[in-house]
């Protein structure tokens, strides 16, 4: 289930625009590597995100079930379940 989730949210990015990370194809597994762009950790809060990054350029509304949220900055997107950061994604602007 996991899989399905990270493999949907690369697919919702790929038009946002090219990513900083580099994306490879090993063994049919989705592979990112590292970027340099400081994203917030995974399980933080949207308080803890927006007490340290400040207030995203976008915030998305909800969707699905669970519920998730997707909040856009300059170089990355950030993308919670309830209110707790599932994912960060650095982007190109």
């Amino acid at each position: 289930m996991n899989t399905r989730i990270l493999v949907a949210l690369v697919c919702a990015l790929a038009p946002a625009g090219a990513a900083f990370a580099e994306t490879l194809v090993v063994d049919d597994q989705v592979v990112l590597k590292n970027s340099a762009v400081e994203r917030p950790a995974r399980g933080s809060t949207m308080t803890s995100v927006e007490s340290r990054f400040g207030a995203p350029n976008q915030k998305h509304a909800t969707v699905g079930q669970p519920p998730i949220t997707r909040w856009d900055y300059s170089g990355f997107s950030v993308f919670f379940e309830n209110d707790r950061v599932i994912h960060a994604v650095a982007v190109g602007s």
